[in-house]
């Protein structure tokens, strides 16, 4: 039996989807009964636990062969990092207490870097407090996750520009959270071997430009990739309702990938996945 965190998000609701397709039993944990219904109908049992929840969440994992783990992130947290690393906290000592053998961790590329990556300082800590809580390990790093561009295809089908604060020539590995959730099933099902990380990729890089053709394709109209300079991340994400500690911490990350100061741990050990650019856009569209 596995068990799995977060499974109304993206990569959640994959890894669910590859396991029951691939006949597995499936625990997933929920905040409240009505948000697995519908898993519920498709053949996986659900928890009712919160990640604040030690007793409860503990319960959830015990007798897991694997569970999948993610902090869903609360970005209007005044004091965002340290909201991230106090439910971070629990879970890793819901883990120990259940003793389960196998967490596949959703990590992120750059997470073996300590300061100056922004929210990806949360995972960094997530993988400090797994390790030693439980036998085998897997940490799983993806770099941008291809379905970040959904929120702005509006703003391409209206007015034919395509937001974006990364150099529009600038090609970056790329993946659709549809490969994370099977990868990470897939490990699942593999079983662990102490601590391995998992560093992830597309079938292949693309740039904002790459993006723009594709959805000027797919739109039917031309798409211009349009750079916004990095000190509109602030007031950009604090528009969406991030708090400003999130919104910092976001302009912190772009301005160390302009920089090339995040990258993969072992950049020659890639596992690729297989959805391709045009296929996650083609989806959201």
């Amino acid at each position: 039996m596995f068990v799995v965190v977060g499974a109304t998000g993206n990569t959640g609701s994959a890894v669910v989807e590859t396991l029951l397709n691939k006949k597995q039993a499936v625990w997933i944990v929920v905040r409240s009964a009505d948000k697995g219904v519908a898993w519920k109908t498709k053949g996986a049992d659900v928890a009712v636990a919160s990640l604040d929840d030690v007793s409860a969440l503990a319960q959830a994992f015990a007798g897991a062969t694997g569970v999948y783990l993610m902090v869903p992130p609360n970005y209007g947290a005044a004091a965002w990092l340290s909201d991230q690393q106090f439910r971070m906290d629990r879970a890793a000592e819901a883990v120990k207490k259940s003793e389960v053998g196998h967490v596949v961790y959703l990590s992120s590329v750059g997470g073996q870097l300590a300061s100056g990556t922004g929210p990806i300082r949360a995972v960094h800590y997530g993988e400090g407090k797994l390790e030693g809580v439980t036998k085998h390990l897997t940490i799983l790093r993806p770099p941008y996750f291809m379905e970040n561009w959904a929120p702005v295809i509006g703003a391409a089908k209206a007015q034919g520009g395509l937001p974006t604060f990364i150099a529009p020539q600038a090609k970056i590995p790329m993946i659709s959270t549809k490969d994370i959730g099977r990868i990470a099933a897939e490990q699942l099902i593999a079983g662990g071997r102490g601590k391995q990380v998992v560093e992830l990729a597309g079938p292949e890089e693309y740039s904002p430009t790459d993006v723009a053709v594709v959805l000027g394709q797919l739109l039917g109209k031309p798409v211009t990739a349009q750079q916004a300079p990095l000190t509109a991340v602030v007031p950009t994400f604090k528009s969406f309702g991030f708090s400003d500690e999130a919104a910092k911490l976001f302009e912190e990350m772009y301005t160390a990938f302009s920089k090339g100061e995040i990258g993969y741990e072992f950049p020659n050990k890639l596992m690729r996945g297989t959805v391709t650019l045009s296929e996650a856009l083609r989806g959201m569209v």
